[in-house]
């Protein structure tokens, strides 16, 4: 997999960028100055991204995924990810037939609904599950392989079928280990700006 530049990426005008974040050169962002990526993000091959996109730290976004933003918004906390082909939608046509759909057609022959989606700290999204607009996922919470999320839930709950229904409570374990991931980062900061690295000699 080969990653966008750091030049390429500062070019494309997003509204922010943090510190090592990778993008593939084949996945597609439509609308980049709407999109505020953390450090460390990861959106990897054949991802479309549009529209109204916040990440926080630690994010993955993994290959063919759809994160459709639109003017909502979809929100990742930190250490959250999506396995491959996840579809997270934050606008949705209406389906009842009382209105005109997709996208060729103006808005006042349409009545879609559209409500932000936010994905908490340390949620993890199966392979192939759908997020409807409007879902907020508690923080720790984990959808199934091929789920279809269509309402809130609460944190650290697991979450599967189709629609999604909530079963078991998912250990908080790991919030140690990022505790320590982040002591460890910040002890290797320091230890950098004590002894920064040589300038090369010619």
């Amino acid at each position: 997999m080969a990653y966008l530049t750091q030049e390429t990426l500062e070019n494309m005008g997003f509204a922010a960028l943090g510190r090592n974040v990778r993008i593939s050169d084949k996945a597609s962002l439509y609308e980049p100055e709407k999109m505020s990526l953390g450090d460390h993000t990861r959106i990897d091959d054949f991802c479309v991204v549009s529209g109204r996109v916040v990440t926080g730290r630690n994010v993955h976004i993994a290959p063919l995924c759809l994160v459709a933003g639109g003017s909502p918004g979809i929100t990742f906390g930190d250490f959250s990810g999506l396995a491959y082909g996840v579809k997270v939608f934050s606008q949705s046509d209406d389906y009842s037939g009382a209105t005109l759909t997709n996208p060729t057609v103006p808005a006042a022959y349409k009545a879609e609904h559209k409500a932000p989606v936010s994905l908490g700290r340390h949620v993890i999204v199966g392979a192939n599950a759908v997020i409807a607009p409007g879902v907020e996922l508690g923080e720790g919470a984990a959808v199934g392989a091929g789920a279809v999320v269509l309402r809130s839930c609460a944190p650290w709950t697991i979450l599967t079928g189709v629609p999604a229904r909530p079963g078991k409570t998912r250990a908080c374990d790991l919030l140690a280990q990022e505790q320590a991931l982040l002591q460890a980062e910040a002890e290797a900061e320091r230890a950098a700006a004590k002894f920064p690295p040589s300038p090369p000699t010619s």
